[in-house]
């Protein structure tokens, strides 16, 4: 049995979305409503409730780990061992305090210290070498780059026996390059770091448009102007990216530290990183008399690296994804 069309019904619009047409802004057509964006994802379907599911269990792991921390440092030792996930009874920052006076204040500051100065002259290393390597062609130029690129295929653990030798025979020539100093450890920390940063650099370096380039150098620029006042500019989405990953990564390094940064003598100063601090933190109270002030100091610990990487989020996003479509 048919039934036959009512002639006086009007045709029915193209229903939106994954059958439906869409404009030249991406826009689908929505009849009798605003125009809705048509995301990459629409119509994703398994696909869609994979991906979202993998997301919140990674986010879980992640967060989980970090709130259980922080609500540890606020509590005492009979609580944590009575309910390790309820809330604290009373909001005390005592256990900071100690954590604080406990020596996480020096290591906090010999951390910043050698930050201060490996990340700074890892971006002008790394940006420096990138640049000439991405827009001077000049013989071996792709074997340099390459030299650099086979650096991030070591695992660190490979040079830690031979690199605390050789660190401590620089000390031999001058006390602020051996073991336990700050610029020994800046110094091979810029060494790890400029592989990754030369990298990246130099794919962004070689997406910048010729143009602007060869107009600065009409107008009289010198090639040292021309990088720093016109190139690096224009390449700061992806400074502030590998910037943030190398103080990630310089910030939460371990072994290192445990390596190069040992006292050689009794009045040798305790030039301990803040990762070193937490070890000793958790050996002073013996894994069981104090983890709130151990909580405490690893909340301490965290709270840069946090409040750094939400604070230029966006500019990492913006630099990941100029330096995939460039």
């Amino acid at each position: 049995m048919t039934t036959e069309a009512d002639p006086t019904t009007e045709p029915r619009a193209p229903r939106a979305g994954r059958t439906g047409r869409t404009g030249r802004t991406g826009r689908a057509a929505a009849p009798g409503g605003p125009a809705r964006e048509q995301r990459f994802a629409d119509g994703g379907g398994v696909l869609n409730v994979f991906s979202h599911g993998f997301l919140v269990l990674w986010a879980l792991m992640v967060l989980v780990p970090l709130v259980w921390i922080v609500l540890g440092s606020f509590k005492t030792d009979a609580q944590i061992g009575a309910s390790a996930w309820s809330r604290p009874a009373h909001w005390s920052l005592s256990a900071f305090g100690r954590a604080w006076h406990q020596g996480i204040a020096d290591y906090f500051a010999n951390t910043l210290i050698v930050l201060a100065g490996s990340v700074t002259l890892t971006m002008l290393l790394g940006s420096m070498a990138a640049y000439v390597l991405a827009r001077y062609p000049f013989p071996g130029n792709r074997l340099v780059y390459f030299f650099f690129v086979a650096g991030a295929m070591f695992p660190v653990y490979l040079a830690l026996v031979p690199l605390f030798f050789m660190v401590r025979d620089l000390g031999t020539l001058s006390p602020l390059l051996g073991l336990n100093s700050y610029l020994g450890l800046i110094l091979v920390y810029v060494a790890y770091s400029l592989p990754f940063t030369v990298f990246f650099l130099h794919s962004f370096f070689r997406s910048l448009p010729t143009a602007v380039h060869e107009a600065a150098m009409i107008d009289g620029c010198s090639h040292t102007r021309a990088f720093f006042q016109v190139m690096v500019p224009m390449a700061r989405a992806g400074l502030v990216s590998v910037g943030i990953f190398n103080v990630l990564g310089q910030w939460n390094q371990y072994l290192l530290p445990v390596t190069l940064m040992q006292q050689q003598h009794g009045g040798d100063p305790d030039h301990s990183m803040l990762t070193q601090g937490l070890l000793n933190l958790a050996q002073q109270t013996g894994y069981a008399s104090d983890f709130p002030a151990l909580f405490a100091g690893m909340t301490i610990a965290m709270l840069p690296v946090l409040v750094v990487y939400l604070s230029f989020q966006r500019q990492v996003q913006a630099g990941l994804t100029s330096a995939t479509l460039k």
